[in-house]
């Protein structure tokens, strides 16, 4: 798999900067910034997606704990994203009868 999930990014980092940092590597075919979908702030992670198996390889080996923007990055295979439910939580606790400051 050459998508890649680059995890512990500067607020500051941009899509731009972070193509740049991982284009040494290899060929950079898509670059991911994931962002608050209200504040349109980076959540701190994105992904980036090289040409080829072996230049993802060769990008979370030199890419893994490097600097950018003055954070150590974390860089690994992206998972593939896992399904949610559609249903809803569970409950809280149950209802309990009467008053809490009853004695007995």
């Amino acid at each position: 798999m050459n998508k890649l999930y680059v995890g512990n990014l500067s607020f500051n980092t941009t899509q731009q900067s972070l193509q740049e940092a991982f284009s040494p590597h290899g060929s950079v075919s898509e670059v991911a910034l994931i962002t608050d979908k209200e504040t349109g702030n980076s959540r701190g992670f994105g992904f980036v997606t090289m040409s080829t198996d072996e230049e993802a390889k060769a990008a979370v080996t030199a890419m893994n704990g490097a600097d950018l923007d003055g954070r150590a990055l974390t860089v690994n295979e992206a998972r593939p994203r896992e399904e949610r439910s559609s249903g809803g939580g569970g409950g809280g606790g149950g209802y309990r009868g009467g008053s809490s400051n009853r004695r007995y």
